[in-house]
């Protein structure tokens, strides 16, 4: 480490951009054989030089850096964890092809006007039911209350409120598939 130093020192790389891309040239090989072992792949050490001698390219005013040879090698080390995480971010042509393909969930202009007929038939349905039988399928689905909640409100058992229900929707099930079976 303190050859470098006076590698950068004796190079005069502590002045600026100019002095730290003619250093990035001379050690290049060094530079990116370290970073290879560090990143894992050749590929993104060169990748990471060659973005780094651009940046400084365009830099306006690097100042004095204490030692250059580690200024250089954490800056192509950011820049290529910067590209890592944009590639993890970016879809592969693969992904953007799937996407392009999914299938719209959204119901066409038919099936909303089914549904909506249907909500229709079954308000129709349950208007033929009694009463108690209709205000405990309501308070179950509609209300989303508890069997005990119903009994509570009703004044009646549990098992009543059971067995009012399971009629009450027998009841708009059946009715429902008749109708069905005219259309």
């Amino acid at each position: 480490m303190a050859d470098e130093r006076d590698e950068a020192n004796a190079a005069g790389t502590g002045h600026g951009a100019p002095a730290l891309r003619a250093l990035l040239t001379e050690r290049y090989g060094d530079l990116k054989s370290r970073l290879a072992r560090r990143l894992g792949s050749t590929e993104w050490a060169e990748d990471a030089l060659q973005d780094t001698y651009l940046r400084l390219d365009g830099a306006e005013a690097v100042g004095k850096v204490r030692n250059p040879v580690a200024y250089l090698f954490r800056a192509a080390f950011n820049i290529a964890l910067n590209q890592r995480r944009a590639e993890v971010r970016r879809l592969g042509a693969a992904e953007v092809d799937d996407l392009l393909h999914i299938a719209d969930d959204a119901p066409d202009a038919q099936r909303i006007i089914e549904g909506r007929s249907d909500i229709e038939r079954l308000k129709h349905i349950m208007a033929e039911l009694p009463p108690r039988p209709r205000a405990i399928l309501l308070a179950a689905r509609l209300e989303g209350l508890s069997r005990q909640a119903i009994a509570q409100r009703f004044r009646i058992s549990v098992s009543l409120v059971e067995k009012e229900l399971r009629r009450a929707q027998e009841y708009c099930v059946t009715r429902f598939r008749q109708g069905r079976g005219r259309r």
